[in-house]
């Protein structure tokens, strides 16, 4: 279904039937994906007096009680709450329109047993023209060079993203800092505009930016300009389970 949809103040032609699904299903089975050693997430028939919540066992219907860490549990979006005392929803803070993006692959550099997105790894990576509009979101596709622990976002490399003028970044790695960084979260801080050490919402300068975690980029969407949206459930919190989707532009 081609159709013009005006992104970012510029009219551009994509196929809203064609979308590239950039997330990672929860699965309610011990195979699922989780991480920070998270146990597997849970779908369980509610059950109560006279009714067990499964179809198989006699009820008139399914009705089931899932329990999840979206932080754990595959593709999610998160806001700066994640740092703070203060709540913010997720939810609230993820655009319904599609957005101008640009899709960068970056090798991590090798840092001790780290791997690292380093400033320089990513400028070297970053296209040198892009065409209009700019983008406001970064969908950073990461290659993993070996090792036990992910690769994670230098602070350097996430200023760089800010100076960039980037709003809404997502990655295909389980967090933007290293999994143990003392409780740190340097990249998260620079992303969100919020000082070492604060938890205070107020000092937030970037509280509308939304980091998306645990996504998976696809040679199908290739390194450049794109559309892209969020489907995400109106659940309140710091991290609500997401499906980001990049529409490429047709010619």
């Amino acid at each position: 279904m081609n159709t013009f949809a005006t992104i970012g103040g510029t009219q551009r032609r994509v196929d809203l039937a064609r979308p590239i699904d950039l997330s990672v299903p929860i699965d309610f089975s011990e195979a699922g994906l989780r991480h920070f050693g998270a146990p597997a997430p849970r779908s369980a028939p509610f059950a109560t007096t006279g009714f067990t919540g499964d179809v198989g066992r006699g009820a008139s219907c399914n009705c089931r009680t899932l329990t999840l860490t979206p932080h754990c549990h595959g593709t999610h979006t998160e806001c700066v709450a994640h740092l703070t005392r203060e709540p913010l929803d997720a939810w609230r803070l993820v655009p319904v329109q599609p957005l101008a993006a640009i899709v960068v692959s970056v090798t991590p550099e090798r840092i001790g047993d780290d791997c690292v997105v380093t400033r320089d790894a990513l400028l070297a990576a970053w296209p040198q023209s892009h065409e209009a509009p700019s983008p406001i979101a970064l969908i950073l596709r990461t290659a993993h060079p070996g090792g036990t622990e992910p690769p994670y976002v230098a602070t350097d490399a996430a200023a760089l993203v800010v100076a960039r003028g980037i709003a809404h970044l997502v990655i295909d790695q389980p967090s933007l800092d290293r999994t143990h960084d003392e409780g740190r979260l340097a990249a998260h801080r620079v992303f969100f505009g919020l000082p070492a050490g604060s938890r205070s919402l107020g000092e937030a300068t970037r509280a509308f930016a939304t980091v998306t975690e645990l996504a998976q980029v696809p040679d199908a969407l290739p390194d450049g300009t794109c559309a892209l949206a969020w489907q995400v459930p109106a659940i309140a919190g710091d991290a609500v389970p997401s499906r980001p989707l990049a529409y490429r532009y047709e010619a």
